[in-house]
């Protein structure tokens, strides 16, 4: 049988009053009260009711998460996984479990907003969805506290990876290396894709190196399919390039498939980047060369922003928070072949 509160204050010699404010850090008791409580309490085996300290402060404790992959990896994509993993974990931590928003229950259709309201979530994170989706607004626009990740919208808190700054580093990179025909197969619609191509454009321009249209081609997140046949397009081309930037890690590998079966080697005769810094693919050889995001520390920001929103609404803003990225230079990127 549970052991209740009534129990542990019995136990203690305390009041009930001055055994819950022991166990929820209240100022007004001294360490010493403090640490007998919880004392008494683990050798009891007490854990408090989540439902009636739900009720007493009006949580629920429940933190939802809108997690919707057009690539049907699930919770295997190489950038969202980790994301997701430090998210949870930083949520355990501060007392939070987690569900996941879907706009179908049981075959009856609801939207994302419903849903949130069915579960009574205290809050909601937009890890990965279509932002332009009327229902996604429709959430957006409600009054429950939300943080996006890789999206800004007007008035919530986002937090991003410095996207910006990590193109013009891997750019820049490519260009000290001598490289002039530079193409970038850039990723799906999104406000994280015009960024990067905006950057990369921008870096090459103030190089005062142009870029032909057709070297920037249309690709998909984490589709090595999709890339394969867009770096197949670039290899077409007459003069090829000499280095092929990628939307992602995980997508390279397509292109790099693509690469071999032409008969070319990579780095000798063709450079490759990628962007997410995946660690599996730093083990293979050639390493590749890429800008890596910090997966952790994007998953934890997330957590505690959505939990302060939930907490001191009052004294809580909505803010931007950019999460440095780091250039790994990897072995994928050399000079480009001498032309004879």
């Amino acid at each position: 049988m549970a052991i209740t509160i009534k129990q542990l204050s019995a136990e203690c010699g305390l009041s009930v009053s001055t055994v819950s404010k022991a166990l929820n850090d209240y100022p007004d008791v001294s360490k010493e009260t403090r640490e007998q409580v919880r004392a008494a309490a683990e050798r009891l085996g007490y854990r408090p009711n989540a439902i009636a300290r739900g009720l007493k402060i009006g949580r629920t404790f429940n933190l939802g998460v809108l997690y919707s992959d057009d690539s049907d990896s699930g919770f295997t994509h190489s950038y969202f996984a980790p994301v997701l993993n430090a998210f949870k974990t930083e949520a355990e931590r501060r007392g939070y479990d987690i569900l996941f928003i879907t706009n179908r229950m049981r075959r009856v259709q609801m939207t994302y907003l419903e849903h949130c309201r069915y579960r009574n979530v205290d809050g909601v994170c937009l890890v990965c969805c279509h932002f332009e989706d009327p229902e996604t607004v429709e959430l957006i626009s409600s009054d429950l506290p939300v943080v996006t990740i890789d999206h800004l919208f007007h008035n919530r808190t986002c937090v991003q990876s410095e996207n910006r700054r990590g193109m013009v580093e891997l750019t820049q990179y490519a260009l000290s290396l001598g490289h002039r025909r530079i193409a970038y197969v850039y990723g799906s619609d999104a406000a994280v894709t015009d960024i990067r191509l905006t950057s990369f454009l921008r870096t090459m321009r103030e190089a005062n190196v142009s870029v032909p249209e057709e070297y920037l081609v249309p690709g998909w997140y984490h589709d090595p399919a999709a890339t394969r046949k867009a770096v197949e397009r670039l290899l077409a081309l007459e003069p090829r390039p000499t280095c092929i930037l990628m939307s992602d890690d995980y997508a390279a590998l397509g292109g790099m498939d693509a690469i071999r079966a032409h008969g070319l080697r990579i780095p000798q005769d063709v450079s490759v980047a990628g962007f997410d810094g995946v660690p599996l693919l730093q083990m293979c050889k050639p390493s590749l060369t890429t800008v890596e995001q910090d997966t952790r520390r994007i998953g934890q920001e997330a957590a505690r922003q959505l939990v302060h929103l939930i907490e001191q609404p009052r004294t809580t803003f909505p803010e931007i928070i950019s999460i440095p990225c780091r250039l790994i230079p990897g072995e994928t990127i050399v000079p480009p072949p001498v032309e004879v």
